[in-house]
C-alpha cells in the first residue's frame, strides 16, 4: 500500500510542477506582449521562477523514492 502512496504523492507533486510552469510563462508571455521593452528585465526572474518550480518537482520524485 505505501509504494501505491508514494506514487500518487509523486504524481500530484509532478502536476503543480507542471501548472507552476504554466503559470509563469503565460505571465512572462503576458508582460512582454504589453511592455517588450522589459523583456531584459523579466528574463531573468522568468529562469529563476522556472528553476524554483522545477527544483521543488524533482525535490517530490526524491521524497518519493525516499520514503
Amino acid at each position: 500500500m505505501e509504494g501505491s502512496l508514494t506514487a500518487i504523492g509523486y504524481g500530484l507533486s509532478a502536476i503543480g510542477g507542471g501548472i507552476g510552469v504554466g503559470l509563469i510563462f503565460a505571465a512572462y508571455m503576458t508582460s512582454v506582449a504589453r511592455q517588450p521593452e522589459s523583456q531584459k528585465t523579466l528574463q531573468p526572474m522568468l529562469f529563476l521562477g522556472f528553476a524554483l518550480v522545477e527544483a521543488l518537482a524533482i525535490l517530490g520524485l526524491v521524497l518519493a523514492f525516499i520514503m
